[in-house]
């Protein structure tokens, strides 16, 4: 089974998207556990592509939902300038905060809540950020 809906790339639609994600996951038969990792590395995802990606212009970005043997699996698809995010270095955590620079986490809890994070260009050149997270 998979759902798939479509957003406005605006701040205003990251709750119903975080919403999206809890109650399909739900339907799916995920846990709590589970669903709270997701919605919050979704929202960093689509957080980024909103902010960074699309900063400001008018989009969309599709979410896909399914349930995949014992995996939930997302795909967010958007036409933003491309930007791989498994090529993005994970930060230094072992620098005190004061040298570290401002921002630059987002990356890194979406791969800490998740369990594999996938790139690609699709076929009519969108980016494809493809998030797997184990239901149990």
């Amino acid at each position: 089974m998979s759902a798939v809906v479509s957003f406005p790339a605006t701040v205003e639609n990251l709750e119903k998207m975080r919403r999206y994600i809890a109650e399909t996951g739900k339907s799916l038969c995920a846990g709590d556990d589970c669903l709270e990792c997701l919605v919050h590395a979704v929202d960093e995802a689509t957080s980024n592509i909103i902010l960074h990606g699309y900063k400001g212009r008018p989009g969309e970005i599709e979410i896909e939902l399914s349930r995949e043997g014992d995996n939930l699996v997302v795909r967010m698809r958007d036409q933003a300038p491309h930007f791989n995010p498994t090529n993005y270095p994970m930060p230094d955590l072992t620098l005190p905060l004061r040298k570290r620079p401002v921002g630059g986490l987002g990356i890194y809890f979406i791969r800490h809540f998740t369990d594999d994070v996938r790139y690609r260009v699709t076929s009519q050149g969108d980016n494809e950020l493809t998030l797997v997270k184990k239901v149990f």
